[in-house]
């Protein structure tokens, strides 16, 4: 199977050139200004287009049981969401399995649920929900079967501690694998949680004023230093909201520690106005959308390059599923917002075409840097000779208003119902398949590969400024 896409814009995170790229068998063959082709080929113009590598998306919750409920997308509906907004790679982060269970008990059965749905290629991080001498040696068995990089917990059911955290980044880091960590100061969420409710505080709004800023910026200085005392262990902050984070995460980077930070379109382009909104319960997650002020902070830091990655953080549950499980009480709600469809436009129109970032620093942080810290490199991320013909190729001429009612997710609402962006996703491919055409899904299930990953290294990733 051969596909030809002609007379595009091919844009990576080190240039872009006026050329042709040629898929054979899947796999990128050939970029030259001119490709010229006599056997039979399907052939794409993509004049007055970017074409750009699928994007790489290395958060996201698809079938999630929370424990209050599950999430409505499952991996089938959850990467076709993702296919047509130009995705062709996800990393899913695992939910908790039963108490006591080894770090192999959920790859199986994550596996089971991905099998014979997924539409584009997948991989999983590791979850690790409890410390155990049996659990720290299995740690290198999971590298060696592709899973490079574990997540650890501050809050929720299975919160470690920070003995836990330090025992657990040592042998991370010893087995080639990347620590993630999602940051709260649980001790201090419980206490303001608990106060409000008492006062009988349960509208949504509480949700976001019990997990104030300070409590994601000190658990994210904590994991700093505890990754500092662990043989400066490579950490990397998964969905970052505010600003007073970020600063300490430079301030890391100034001391040449190894510290990678990802954020999400939610932190960028929605703030705190949601929970005073009728339809606010649409709007809980955590960390929880913050001030106008720390999108900006955020912003600034995509710009400059002190943010690496973009992800979504999808974890889908409908408004149906919300007002029944909270019934009035933002503690009962589970949190999660959908969105996997709506990064890569998303960003493109926020970013790319006010200016705020270039059409490469773009693929930098949907693409390129997800695929070199997650172990894909260089078969994802980068559109060149031997890579997987994974493309989006994005029309800048034309303008897109996300309505739910178009979206391939199986929610029942978009947080960014009416947002208008300049630019539309045209066409998506994976491994040289056409899975989405002018606002068509034609994917099919079952068709998306399980990717081992490599051991984790930071040798190719750059630790500050614009990746080149």
């Amino acid at each position: 199977m051969r596909v030809l896409i002609k007379n595009g814009t091919i844009v990576n995170a080190d240039g872009r050139a006026r050329q042709d790229l040629l898929i054979e068998n899947g796999l990128i063959s050939q970029l030259a200004e001119e490709i010229t082709v006599e056997q039979p080929c399907e052939v794409i113009d993509a004049s007055g287009c970017y074409v750009m590598p699928g994007g790489v998306d290395v958060h996201t919750h698809f079938n999630i049981d929370t424990g209050l409920a599950r999430s409505c997308d499952d991996f089938f509906t959850g990467t076709r969401a993702a296919a047509c907004g130009g995705t062709t790679t996800i990393v899913d982060h695992m939910g908790f399995g039963p108490a006591g269970c080894r770090l192999r008990h959920q790859l199986e059965t994550y596996l089971g649920y991905a099998a014979y749905k997924a539409v584009i290629d997948y991989s999983f991080h590791g979850v690790i929900q409890h410390i155990n001498h049996a659990i720290l040696d299995e740690i290198p068995l999971m590298v060696d079967a592709g899973i490079s990089s574990f997540k650890l917990y501050l809050t929720y059911q299975y919160k470690l501690s920070d003995d836990d955290v330090f025992q657990v980044m040592r042998h991370l880091h010893s087995a080639g694998a990347l620590t993630t960590v999602h940051p709260e100061n649980d001790a201090a969420i419980a206490r303001k949680r608990a106060e409000f409710l008492a006062q009988g505080k349960t509208a949504p709004r509480y949700h976001a004023l019990s997990r104030p800023l300070e409590c994601e910026a000190e658990a994210i200085a904590r994991m700093i230093n505890l990754a500092q005392l662990a043989g400066n262990a490579p950490l990397y902050i998964v969905h970052l909201s505010n600003g007073l984070g970020l600063e300490y995460l430079k301030l890391a980077r100034s001391r040449h520690q190894p510290v990678w930070v990802e954020t999400c379109p939610q932190y960028l382009l929605l703030d705190d106005r949601c929970y005073e909104r009728e339809d606010a319960l649409k709007y809980l997650l955590s960390p929880p959308l913050r001030n106008a002020s720390n999108n900006d902070s955020l912003w600034c830091g995509v710009s400059d390059g002190s943010i690496d990655v973009i992800a979504t953080d999808h974890c889908a549950f409908s408004m149906a599923q919300r007002q029944h499980l909270s019934n009035g009480d933002f503690s009962r709600c589970p949190n999660g917002l959908p969105g996997v469809e709506n990064r890569l436009l998303l960003l493109f129109s926020h970013g790319v075409m006010t200016g705020r970032i270039t059409p490469e620093h773009f693929v930098a942080l949907t693409s390129a840097n997800p695929a070199k810290l997650f172990g894909l490199w260089p078969h994802k991320g980068v559109l060149a000779a031997g890579a997987d013909g994974d493309v989006v190729i994005i029309d800048p001429r034309r303008t897109t208003t996300i309505r739910h009612e178009m979206l391939h997710d199986n929610a029942d609402y978009s947080p960014w119902e009416g947002f208008i962006c300049q630019g539309s996703i045209r066409q998506t491919l994976s491994r040289g398949r056409v899975i989405f055409s002018n606002g068509t899904f034609c994917g099919v299930a079952g068709q998306g590969r399980f990717l081992r990953r490599s051991p984790f290294s930071s040798a190719p990733i750059p630790m500050s400024g614009i990746p080149i």
